[in-house]
Parts: C-alpha cells; sequence; structure tokens
C-alpha cells in the first residue's frame, strides 16, 4: 500500500485505530502530521524525531507519545530497527496525558501488548472485536505508565543554522577527541565569542551541553548494538573514565548505562 494511500486510510472518519508497523535498516520522512494520536515504540537502535522544532531521541525499550494534529518527522540510521506505529482517534475528555509529547519506559506489560500486534496492519474498525478493544484497552492505560516516564532530557533545539549542523555532524564523527569550543571556532572559521553566541541564540544551551547531548545520545544506540564493553564506550564518545561516564549518563539520563544495557538483555531474553 502507498504511502498517499495510507494516510488517507489514516485520517479517515471511519478509522478510530490504525496500525502500520515497519522493520527499518534507514528511513526518512519527510514533516507531516495525522488526525490520530501516535504511539511509536522502537526495538533495536536509536530513532530520531523532530517535533515543533525539537530533536528527540526514542531509545530501545522505550516508546513515544505524539500527539493529534502535531507536525512531526522521522529519521534513522541504525542498522536495524523494528518501529512499532499505532495510531488512536483522539477522544473527548480524554486524559491530559495525550495532549503532552514524551516519551517513556515501556514496561513489561505494555511491550508485550505492543509486541502482540506486530502482525497487524491497517485500520482496525468495531467490527474487528478483538483486536479493536485490546487497542483501547492499551491506550486507556497509557497514563498509567506516567509513573515511569524516562527521567532524561531525550530532545534539545536541532541546529538549523548551517554552520552549526556542519559542527554538529562533525562532533559526532569525532567523538572520541575532545575538542574545546576554541578549536571548533578555529576549525569552522569562527570567534570563540561569535560561535558561543550561537549556540545560545540558535539552541538556547552553550556548547559544552550540546556536546554532552550528543555524546549521550551515541552511547544509547551503542549500548543497544551490544558491541563493546562500557568501558569501550566511554573512550568512544569522549571519556576517559568509566566513572565518570557512568556519572554525566545519569545526570543527564537518570539511569546508570549499566542498567539501561540490564533493560535492554531482559529485552532480547524475553523476546
Amino acid at each position: 500500500m502507498e504511502l498517499k494511500e495510507i494516510m488517507r486510510e489514516l485520517d479517515g472518519d471511519d478509522t478510530d485505530y490504525y496500525v502500520n508497523h515497519m522493520h527499518l535498516s534507514a528511513v526518512e520522512t519527510k514533516t507531516h502530521q495525522h488526525t490520530k494520536g501516535q504511539l511509536l515504540y522502537a526495538e533495536g537502535g536509536i530513532v530520531h524525531i523532530f517535533v515543533e522544532e525539537k530533536h528527540w531521541y526514542l531509545p530501545a525499550r522505550c516508546f513515544m507519545w505524539i500527539p493529534a494534529n502535531t507536525q512531526h518527522s522521522i529519521l534513522t540510521y541504525s542498522k536495524k530497527v523494528d518501529l512499532f506505529n499505532i495510531y488512536f482517534i483522539k477522544d473527548s475528555n480524554e486524559d491530559s496525558f495525550f495532549a503532552n509529547t514524551n516519551i517513556y519506559f515501556a514496561n513489561d506489560l505494555l511491550r508485550e501488548m505492543i509486541l502482540f500486534t506486530a502482525k497487524w496492519f491497517g485500520k482496525i474498525t468495531k467490527d474487528k472485536r478483538p483486536k479493536y478493544y485490546f487497542l483501547r484497552a492499551l491506550k486507556e492505560n497509557l497514563p498509567l505508565i506516567e509513573a515511569t516516564r524516562v527521567p532524561i532530557m531525550t530532545q534539545h533545539p536541532f541546529p538549523k543554522d548551517p554552520v552549526l549542523f556542519e559542527i554538529a555532524a562533525f562532533l559526532s564523527n569525532n567523538l572520541e577527541t575532545n575538542y574545546t569550543i576554541e578549536e571548533i571556532a578555529e576549525k569552522f572559521g569562527l570567534s570563540t565569542r561569535t560561535l558561543s553566541r550561537k549556540f545560545k541564540e540558535s539552541l538556547g544551551m552553550n556548547y559544552v551541553r550540546f556536546l554532552r547531548s550528543i555524546r549521550i545520545t551515541k552511547a544509547f544506540q551503542l549500548i543497544t548494538e551490544k558491541q563493546h564493553n562500557m568501558y569501550e564506550i566511554a573512550l568512544m564518545i569522549g571519556y576517559s573514565s568509566l566513572t565518570a561516564f557512568s556519572n554525566i549518563f545519569q545526570r543527564v539520563s537518570g539511569i546508570r548505562p549499566s542498567d539501561y544495557a540490564k533493560l535492554i538483555n531482559r529485552n532480547n531474553s524475553q523476546s
């Protein structure tokens, strides 16, 4: 089924729920919106989601809620991602949970419910009673996940400034080197003062905080891929001390990298 047809069915008045799961090696969608709220859940890899000029990172074992009529786009370069997408009609007097974009840990029950729909596709109408009421129950229980909200800054402004965009790409590919803002400014032909001002005016954060965000995002991806131990990951993203890496990871994300790895391993053992 072509994308236009999917979007037409998805936004149809007779569609309460819609399922469109994807197995991806790489994907990039244009900015779009739909009349349904969207639950995204990723198995494997990191999914980049751009919502309202913010750059969100959806790690494995987490789900994201995007409210209805919210413009967004999706990007991933991970080697393998199973991206589960379930769309829900906006109900009158629904819980305030559904009005806000956010990322949450998926507990074991929710994960199993999402995986149960793996072979479903298309609109789910009331004549498909078991599936229909299963998805209705799934949505009704999402606000209960509030207590397990990911306590991490999983989003930050995405650099639209062409120079900052180039700098972000350069840093992402050279995280093992501890470049100072002075070195980056010189490399890109700017004064340190000018570059510092660009970060504050365009992103609302300083260079150190932006670099830290890129590093921790890369750490999430490397932990998920399970090709390296924690010390190797620390070195790969620019930390010479495992303790420093663990402390900063927890400060930014609210969880120790070793504990996140345990979540990923538990995922795999239950699959």
